[in-house]
């Protein structure tokens, strides 16, 4: 007959640990992506086809 083994315990300071490290790593990606989304020009030019992203379209107007 196979023994069964104890479960592990996992000491609580280490689960808070793995969770604020985990939660520490998921920030500073987001602000890193956020850093490098501001700062890195685009490779190409905007489609010509398309206004430019700070030209707003204008109002349309109301049928006579």
């Amino acid at each position: 007959m196979a023994r069964h083994r104890k479960p592990q315990v996992i000491p609580a300071a280490t689960l808070r640990a793995r969770r604020q490290l985990a939660a520490c790593l998921a920030a500073v990606s987001a602000l890193t992506a956020t850093l490098l989304s501001l700062t890195v020009t685009p490779a190409a030019p905007p489609a010509p086809d398309r206004a430019p992203a700070g030209h707003t379209a204008p109002e349309p107007q109301a049928a006579p």
